[in-house]
């Protein structure tokens, strides 16, 4: 039985043990640490997992996945890389930082996976990416899958892609929040009462989304086809079109791409 330990169980970490468990892995699989007694107390009352010591969570768990945030990340590599015992399996879900940056706190050889994931994990809908570093093998990979694939779809991909996952499908949750947020507004403008603009949207969303994902339809094709000649929907992408939303969409993202690599630099 693999014991998989979370290190830093803040929102993230929180987020993969509440996934794993809704996927009805035992809470004796699992243990977490935290550095208040009130957080560890927190998750012990609430998913009945153990909350231990960074040296009791080496020793007995099989993959240790760090899952703190990055600019904290090298302070605990400090701590766990001396103990570290050489048969572990690492799993990063710290944004930014390379698998190269665990390898100078780690042991040689010690394999090292990359995951970035988004938080729609919480409703089991996550877009994970996994990313083998230098000394991970393709079984490596697969405990990664079975540990992120109960929270969504999960991806294989180089990790040189990785920045451009993470400003895509890592950030992209808080696009698609942007712009249910500006298309509400625009509806009280319009004159309907916010909750009506809100559940009409939020539906129209989802139904987009899963037409997107099951028809297998280029979106340019599933646009055109709601598009008619002179019709209203022509007149509002004219009009998006006009206040460069393409652009900014191409700029927000280079953006983030390019402070993922930000992060990387100043690790």
């Amino acid at each position: 039985m693999r014991i998989v330990a979370v290190f830093g169980a803040g929102k993230l970490g929180e987020v993969l043990l509440s996934g794993l468990l809704r996927a009805g892995w035992s809470p004796d699989r699992l243990v977490a640490t935290a550095r208040r007694p009130e957080r560890a107390r927190e998750l012990t009352e609430r998913y009945g997992i153990r909350v231990v010591t960074n040296e009791t969570a080496l020793r007995e768990a099989d993959v240790i996945t760090i899952a703190v945030k990055p600019q904290d990340a090298g302070v605990l590599l400090e701590d766990l890389g001396p103990k570290m015992p050489a048969n572990k399996l690492v799993v990063s879900m710290c944004a930014g930082l390379p698998t190269s940056f665990f390898a100078k706190y780690l042991p040689e050889g010690t394999p090292v996976v990359r995951v970035m994931t988004n938080t729609p994990a919480l409703v089991d809908e996550a877009m994970t990416a996994i990313s083998a570093g230098s000394f991970a093998t393709a079984e490596h990979l697969q405990v990664a899958e079975e540990m992120f694939r109960p929270l969504g779809r999960t991806i294989r991909l180089p990790e040189t892609q990785q920045d451009a996952v993470t400003a895509l499908s890592g950030s992209g949750p808080a696009y698609f929040y942007f712009l249910v947020e500006a298309m509400t507004d625009a509806g009280i403008l319009l004159g309907l009462p916010r909750q009506v603009a809100h559940d009409l949207i939020v539906q129209t969303a989802i139904g987009s989304a899963v037409m997107l994902r099951e028809s297998g339809e280029h979106p340019v094709k599933l646009r055109e086809a709601v598009t008619s000649p002179a019709g209203t929907t022509i007149n509002a992408i004219r009009e998006l079109e006009n206040h460069g939303v393409r652009a900014a969409l191409l700029s927000a993202l280079e953006a983030a791409r390019d402070r993922a690599r930000e992060i990387a630099a100043q690790s």
